[in-house]
Parts: structure tokens; C-alpha cells; sequence
């Protein structure tokens, strides 16, 4: 159960962290509802997962899925174009998440 609720803390983030950028400076109402009401889910379900996962473990799957997430987002959103670098970075983000579940005896498998 604690990977769904993982899960559902990075959507809900995801979700949150588009809708900042929709929301030009929390200037438009609903994407600024939707931006706490996501922030405010993301970090009730991060908090479930903290009962029985390490806080850096759960930390690194939120931040590092949300980050290619987001930059998904942006893409396809928002017409924005990551560089080489940019996916070159994302493309190590996921590499290390990837090591920690499949590696890590802290993690919570």
C-alpha cells in the first residue's frame, strides 16, 4: 500500500506544480485552488508513506519522479524544450531511483 499512496503523493504533486505555473503568480483563481488543495494531498500521502518508509528514501522517489514528471508536463503542456543536458540530468535522476529500489536495503520493497 505504501507504493499507491507514493504514487498518488507524486501525482498529486505533479498536479500542484502544473498548476503553479498556470496560475501566473496565483493571479487565476482555480489553478490556485488547485495548486494547495494538490500541495495539501501530496503531503498528507507523503506523510502516510513516512510511517514505514525512510523519509530520504520516500523523499528521492517523490522529488525524482515528480521532476520527469513535471518536465513531461511542461512539454506536452506548456511547449517547452528541454536541451541535452536537461535530459541527460533527468535521465540520471531516474537511473538513481531506480538503483535505490532495485539495490537498497532501506528501501521499503
Amino acid at each position: 500500500m505504501v507504493f499507491i499512496y507514493l504514487a498518488l503523493a507524486i501525482v498529486a504533486e505533479v498536479i500542484g506544480t502544473s498548476a503553479l505555473k498556470a496560475s501566473e503568480g496565483f493571479t487565476r483563481l482555480w489553478p490556485s485552488v488547485t495548486v494547495v488543495v494538490s500541495y495539501c494531498l501530496a503531503f498528507y500521502l507523503l506523510g502516510l508513506v513516512l510511517r514505514s518508509m525512510p523519509v530520504g528514501i520516500a523523499y528521492a522517489f517523490w522529488a525524482g519522479l515528480g521532476i520527469v514528471l513535471v518536465t513531461l508536463v511542461g512539454i506536452l503542456v506548456y511547449g517547452e524544450n528541454p536541451d541535452l543536458p536537461a535530459l541527460l540530468g533527468l535521465a540520471m535522476i531516474v537511473g538513481g531511483v531506480v538503483v535505490i529500489q532495485v539495490f537498497s536495503s532501506v528501501s521499503a520493497h
